[in-house]
């Protein structure tokens, strides 16, 4: 996927996800906590994990996490509580993406920054507690269960660039994933897809920042 070509001055604000290009997420955690209370092989209830049409209700803000627990011990075939649910739940967080505290930092006394990322109340929660500092660098999270929106809708990119107050052309978004990115250029959006850091990095030298 060819990046597209920045110059100096080419942005107003920057836009990124959150993971695997702010924080880094391994969902094998969340399989080894589970697997850990229910007595049974932590590949078993990764085979049985699916991001189905409950987590996108979930992550738009349309169910409880009461709802989505249920849903999520149905899918996983196993009685674990709520409590040892979250846990697993959010054993996902790593820690920040190597190399990216410095970049937003950098990056924070030249233009605004802002997210978009899909997320559920319980990560929230657990994600501004722990990485507040890195976090600190946003003006803005603009996050998919409170704004009622997901990547890759149409929808997402609309409401964060009316949020932001600049034209969609003028603002560079990172992301991880294709189909994020793709639709965000369909959008307007300058849309990097993010591998590494170095791939921030890039882009923020080719602003001249």
């Amino acid at each position: 996927m060819t990046p597209p070509k920045l110059s100096p001055g080419d942005a107003d604000a920057l836009l990124f996800d959150l993971g695997r290009v702010v924080l880094d997420i391994d969902f094998k955690r969340a399989s080894v906590c589970w697997a850990g209370h229910a007595g049974c092989e932590p590949a078993e209830l990764a085979a049985r994990f699916a991001a189905d049409e409950a987590l996108r209700r979930y992550e738009s803000g349309k169910i409880s996490d009461t709802a989505y627990f249920a849903r999520l011990r149905t899918l996983l075939g196993v009685e674990l509580s709520d409590a040892q649910l979250l846990e697993g739940w959010n054993a996902i967080f790593v820690g920040a993406i190597p190399g990216i505290a410095p970049l937003l930092a950098r990056a924070a006394r030249h233009l605004p920054l802002y997210a978009l990322s899909n997320t559920n109340p319980p990560h929230i929660a657990h994600f501004s507690a722990a990485y507040a500092d890195l976090l600190g660098h946003f003006r803005e999270m603009y996050l998919s269960s409170t704004i009622g929106h997901l990547k890759p809708d149409v929808a997402a990119y609309d409401h964060v660039v009316r949020a932001i107050g600049v034209p969609a052309g003028r603002i560079v978004f990172f992301d991880d994933l294709a189909e994020n990115v793709e639709s965000a250029r369909a959008f307007g959006l300058k849309a990097i897809k993010v591998a590494s850091s170095k791939d921030v990095e890039s882009a923020l030298v080719a602003l001249g920042i």
